[in-house]
């Protein structure tokens, strides 16, 4: 039997809900030596954590061989950060102590808290539920957890980094001593050791956590993209990869709430997720992520716990996550029960230091991208089209009837074609993206002219490699001031404190004409200064080198001679001080406010051993 150290009840549920074995984490907390005592378990996101906690608390509710006893007071609580995260909780409780008869409450934030206290009151044996919402209930009297024999803290390091510590430690310290108190997480950092010292007694340590920090079911990939053509680069992500599911991650809702609209205007079946919306709001978004009515969930970082979708195989971060673990939760929503996903960082070029520091601490190998092309594009959907329309099909008379009437009208060639483009033009379009071939040397060799760049004007910028100046940021900042577009720039040279670039001679006024009007936009980047330059790169290095000079202007020559604002030095090395007028000659004298100086001590006989005031 492959449930055998399982109670009937609870083995009957997994085999019926098609479970042949159990996870790592799940064998670990239902052996011999886990049975009875307080656990600190660490294992990653998606390794059924939930399914663990449930079979460890067992022993302690399964009272009778197929039942529980009579539900008054709760007898195990469960605490997880986030509604979602509870409410998923409390689904796979349901069913897998269904056939045990359990009794479970969910009190959560969002939902009508006098329909919780009725559940309450009626009796529970299990009570699901967020911080907030348990200490509501726990200070009205309405949660008694006098009899309570387990209590289960999921995702414990999210609800202190969410600022719950306060609440956690008024609902462990009403509930009994002796119950077990078994403490979940991915991660382990020192405020979850703090909190495990003060309320476990002799804890089991079980990590499943392997050294590979990122999920091994889950492609990690970076795609680098100028700052401002992320929504550009989101887009084509999705249109390339085509998942059945794929969620985008913000870091505000101000940022979730822009991109749905963005998302939406393009055509993708797309909902957001974020703390402005309500619960039946967020019910519904999943619900259509589910029902396959929606295929994009654009989130902030309240999603990325608790959402456990097995159609989801694309997590998207728009936004660089704050830390690895940000990241490792984030993107533990793929890659979850064996199936295979794909994570993807999108990287502004100035950040990829920060990025690449951040994979290193988190030991992840990532897969370093470019952003896909409409090209590339067309041709995962001609590979995606030829496997569908290949694939055996099962038609009934009235399919092949209809069949028969097209192609007596048309030809074969011709319905295909018009199959094709019917297909296409149901797929939102890809977007153009800045790609390379602009130049940035700095040596003066020679560039390939392309077409309509024999005659130009050459412009500088007063940035330069010392402020991170990089042509794939400064093309789409020229593009923008100066109204034109990236195939109007010709050469771009970078050197260390100014960048030389070239514009077509015929669109020169009109693009000096931009730039005055946008040099006070409010923008950032209206700041840099943009000017026609004197002569070539080539020329103004050899111009700089002959003066000696740099950007700021030839040095003074000679003595810089006396400071005007300062005067001249006063002379010799102890010139008489004007405010407190020349020291007193021989003894000072007696200390006015002191008295006389004292007598010198005697001296002390040698005794071995330390300084006085150090101590050994």
């Amino acid at each position: 039997m492959p449930f055998s150290k399982l109670p009937p009840a609870l083995s009957e549920a997994l085999s019926a809900h098609g479970y042949t074995s159990l996870t790592p984490v799940q064998t670990a907390v239902i052996e011999d030596e886990a049975r009875g005592r307080d656990m600190v378990v660490s294992a990653q996101t998606g390794s059924g954590k939930t399914v663990a906690f449930g079979l460890a608390l067992a022993d302690d509710l399964l009272t009778e061989e197929r039942g529980l006893p009579v539900a008054e007071k709760p007898l195990a609580l469960i605490i997880a950060p986030t509604r979602e995260l509870a409410l998923q909780v409390s689904r796979e409780l349901m069913w897998l102590y269904a056939k045990a008869g359990a009794r479970i409450a969910t009190c959560v934030g969002g939902m009508d808290a006098s329909k919780e206290r009725r559940s309450l009151h009626h009796g529970a044996h299990i009570v699901v539920g967020t911080p907030g919402r348990l200490r509501d209930h726990l200070e009205r009297g309405a949660l008694d957890l006098s009899c309570l024999k387990g209590v289960v803290l999921d995702e414990a390091d999210e609800m202190l980094d969410m600022g719950f510590r306060d609440d956690l430690e008024e609902i462990l310290d009403a509930s009994p001593a002796e119950r077990r108190t078994l403490l979940f997480s991915a991660t382990m950092p020192k405020p979850i050791v703090s909190l495990a010292k003060r309320y476990q007694r002799d804890a089991l340590r079980i990590s499943t956590v392997g050294e590979d920090r990122g999920h091994g079911d889950i492609g990690y990939q970076v795609a680098t993209v100028a700052p401002a053509e992320i929504e550009q680069a989101v887009v084509n992500l999705l249109r390339f990869h085509e998942a059945e599911t794929a969620m985008l991650f913000c870091a505000t809702r101000d940022n979730v709430r822009r991109l749905h609209a963005t998302l939406q205007e393009r055509g993708f079946a797309v909902v957001a997720l974020s703390g402005e919306h309500s619960q039946s709001e967020r019910n519904n978004a999943l619900q259509a992520l589910r029902d396959r009515r929606a295929r994009v969930c654009v989130a902030t970082d309240v999603a990325a716990r608790g959402i456990d979708l097995p159609t989801l195989s694309l997590v998207v971060h728009v936004e660089i996550p704050r830390d690895a673990e940000a990241l490792q939760h984030r993107s533990g929503r793929t890659g979850r029960a064996g199936k295979k996903g794909v994570a993807v960082l999108i990287v502004p070029y100035p950040r990829r230091r920060r990025v690449e520091s951040m994979l290193r601490g988190a030991r992840i190998n990532a897969e370093w991208i470019e952003t896909p092309t409409p090209d590339d594009i067309r041709m995962k959907d001609r590979e995606r089209l030829l496997e569908a329309l290949l694939a055996p099909v099962e038609a009934d008379e009235e399919d092949r009837t209809l069949a028969a009437q097209l192609l007596g009208q048309r030809s074969a060639e011709d319905i295909a074609a018009a199959y094709v483009q019917m297909h296409r033009s149901a797929m939102p379009r890809a977007e153009e993206l800045l790609v390379g071939g602009v130049s940035s040397r700095a040596d003066g060799k020679p560039d390939h002219h392309r077409d309509g760049f024999e005659d130009v004007v050459w412009f500088r910028m007063d940035i330069g490699r010392r402020q991170n100046a990089d042509p794939r940021w400064i093309l789409p900042v020229l593009c923008r001031r100066g109204h034109i577009t990236k195939n109007e720039i010709g050469a771009i040279r970078i050197a260390a404190t100014e960048t030389h670039f070239q514009v077509p001679r015929r669109i020169a006024d009109k693009f000096m004409s931009a730039l005055a009007r946008t040099a006070n936009d409010g923008e950032e980047e209206s700041g840099i200064r943009i000017e026609p330059a004197e002569g070539t790169p080539r020329e103004a290095a050899r111009e700089h080198k002959k003066r000696g000079d740099g950007p700021r202007g030839p040095r003074p020559e000679g003595d810089r001679g006396p400071r005007p604002d300062r005067g001249p030095r006063p002379e010799g090395n102890f010139a008489p001080r004007p405010d407190r007028g020349p020291r007193p000659e021989g003894d000072r004298g007696p200390r006015p406010d002191r008295g006389p100086r004292a007598a010198p001590a005697q001296a002390r006989p040698f005794r071995k051993g330390p300084p006085k005031g150090r101590r050994p």
